[in-house]
């Protein structure tokens, strides 16, 4: 089961357990409406607690479910059904609660949170708006122009802003989210902590200087893109509508519509591209290196450095007996005796430094924009390609793998050979080569690399999306 009812003394609570990120998949929530129906019908139970297993609250919706057909109980009637509770429920939040999580959270009556939680809306990162309720029920706690601003950027917001927004309730010293939740539970039930039901405060003030100077600055900032501008009708709504429901329906045929979109499901392309670019196929079981030697100067290794230790990667200034793993800054001078996997360290743009130590069996292109960079396997182990690249993966650098040729090279001399108005087409038919030759181990790695590093639209999902939706007959 992905959630669980127990009761604690006078206090029930809910309890999800959906590993790693606790997901409102199907499974959580019919189990959530299930438990919730326990939970009321416990005469015993005087308050109710929704908390979560593990490292995190609610982190947002089941990315499994993406594209499939919708499964009842959908979340907006959750929540609905969450807010109607005749107890007063408490939500004890810890790790993140965004998304869907948040919106969760915002149907309870009491919001208390640990130290170090994060809430945040960012479904416009993925071309959407909240769409259980998260335009109409913050704005009734924060205000028009606070709302925008969070929901428009999809930012995560620390714990004490939230608690000074008005997001949460109180910030629990307790070690876990069930001590948090009963301890708020018992002082709401002894009247020392007030719990509202959100959607039952009144209609957030009207702001039109906010609406109209968010509008303003979206079409500078982002007149291209659809989802930003439905935010701010469905915020407006909060305002205008005669009632939360009509609010909430309002909200239902935005979201809607952004699921229409095809710039959502470009940024979902994205989404999932981003979740494994660093993992070399058929590689199973492989362990980052632990001793890495970092040979010569170069700005990368400062950056190295500041993660080593958390990392748990001991780094030396020239190899050693324990050295697994060599990195050379370019111009560095290299022991052509020293018998270690090596990669040498390139600059995007300039393909001569890539394989010119003839010695290395690896290069890294670093990217000039943005924080992605390029292990390409120029004669390497698969083995050792995927080890090398958990180990910078482990230090913190975004990294997508390939072999033979630099990706990033290719496409950047593409762009620079074009006229401005012609990039974005010279990046796709440099897309269609780069796949054709073999040298993506995943076709949206090109598209990855090519919006994180060299500016292609991001709500296109990619020139080699691009290319592929031209090449499909109508």
């Amino acid at each position: 089961m992905s959630v669980h009812y127990q009761r604690h003394g006078d206090i029930g609570v809910i309890q999800i357990a959906n590993p790693p990120v606790n997901a409102l998949s199907h499974a959580v929530r019919s189990g959530l409406v299930n438990a919730l129906e326990k939970g009321i019908a416990d005469t015993q139970a005087k308050a109710l607690v929704v908390l979560a297993d593990g490292r995190t609250f609610i982190a947002g919706a089941d990315i499994r479910e993406f594209g499939k057909p919708p499964q009842a109980p959908l979340l907006p009637d959750v929540i609905t059904q969450l807010e109607a509770c005749p107890k007063p429920l408490i939500a004890a939040l810890h790790g993140t609660a965004l998304g869907g999580g948040l919106e969760v959270a915002l149907g309870c009556h009491y919001r208390v949170a640990l130290a170090g939680t994060r809430v945040g809306l960012p479904e416009v990162k993925l071309g959407l708006l909240p769409g259980a309720g998260g335009t109409q029920r913050l704005p009734r706690l924060v205000g028009v122009e606070r709302a925008l601003e969070m929901i428009t950027s999809g930012r995560f917001v620390a714990t004490e802003e939230a608690l000074e927004a008005g997001i949460i309730d109180a910030i629990s010293s307790a070690e876990t989210p069930l001590e948090a939740g009963l301890a708020a539970a018992q002082a709401v039930l002894a009247d020392n902590q007030m719990a509202r039901v959100t959607g039952q405060l009144s209609a957030p003030a009207a702001n039109p200087q906010a609406i109209s100077a968010m509008v303003e600055r979206l079409h500078q900032d982002a007149a291209e893109l659809f989802s930003p501008f439905r935010i701010v009708e469905a915020v407006e709504a909060s305002v205008t509508a005669e009632s939360l429901q009509d609010g909430l329906r309002r909200e239902r045929e935005l979201f809607l519509a952004c699921m229409d979109s095809p710039q959502r499901a470009g940024l979902i392309h994205l989404f999932f591209a981003a979740r494994s670019p660093h993992v070399v196929p058929e590689i199973e079981n492989a362990d980052a290196f632990k001793h890495v030697a970092l040979i010569g100067e170069d700005p990368l290794f400062e950056r190295l450095q500041k993660a080593a230790q958390k990392a748990g990667i001991t780094l030396t200034s020239e190899p050693d007996n324990a050295t697994e793993l060599c990195l050379l800054a370019p111009n560095a001078a290299r022991d052509s005796g020293t018998a270690l996997p090596t990669i040498a360290l390139a600059n995007i743009g300039i393909s001569s430094d890539i394989g010119s130590n003839s010695d290395s069996a690896l290069s890294l292109v670093i990217a000039e924009k943005g924080s992605m960079v390029e292990l390409i396997n120029l004669n390497a182990e698969p083995l050792t390609h995927q080890r090398a690249a958990l180990t910078l993966k482990a230090l913190r650098l975004n990294v997508v793998v390939s072999r033979q040729q630099s990706l990033l090279n290719t496409l950047q001399l593409a762009s620079q050979q074009a006229t401005a108005s012609d990039r974005h087409s010279a990046l796709e038919q440099a897309s269609v080569r780069i796949a054709e030759q073999g040298f993506c181990f995943r076709e949206s790695d090109i598209d990855l690399l090519a919006v994180e590093a060299l500016g292609y639209p991001r709500h296109l999902g990619g020139p080699h999306r691009q290319s592929t939706l031209k090449d499909t007959p109508l």
